[in-house]
């Protein structure tokens, strides 16, 4: 269900009300590229059509309320302006901290080797 950021930007910019001549002129893509795109996100979310998708990924924490929501530096803005994370940046920041764990992890693992 991990989607690339263009393919989240994609659904954002869905869910704010855009159509798709508007999407593919706002991200310099061609309408053939949004449509493999989008087809591409409803195959990873297992889902009918693009509004389905958009309502999945605003409930599972895909996309986020501001445009930049979905990693790691939009978690850190949330927590700047004293804001609580949205479901997008908190598993963004999971990730983040799941991934530098496992990294440390390894990293131990090879200095018990030597």
């Amino acid at each position: 269900m991990d989607l690339s950021d263009r393919q989240r930007k994609i659904l954002w910019l869905r869910a704010q009300g855009l159509s798709g001549p508007q999407i593919a002129r706002r991200e310099h893509i061609a309408i053939g590229t949004l449509a493999y795109h989008e087809k591409v996100i409803l195959a990873r979310l297992d889902v009918r059509n693009i509004t389905q998708a958009v309502h999945l990924a605003g409930m599972t924490g895909i996309i986020g309320a501001h445009e930049g929501c979905g990693d790691r530096a939009a978690y850190l803005r949330h927590l700047r302006r004293r804001e609580t994370p949205c479901p997008a940046c908190r598993a963004a920041n999971a990730r983040n901290q799941a991934a530098r764990r496992a990294a440390e992890f390894e990293a131990e693992l090879k200095r018990e080797a030597a």
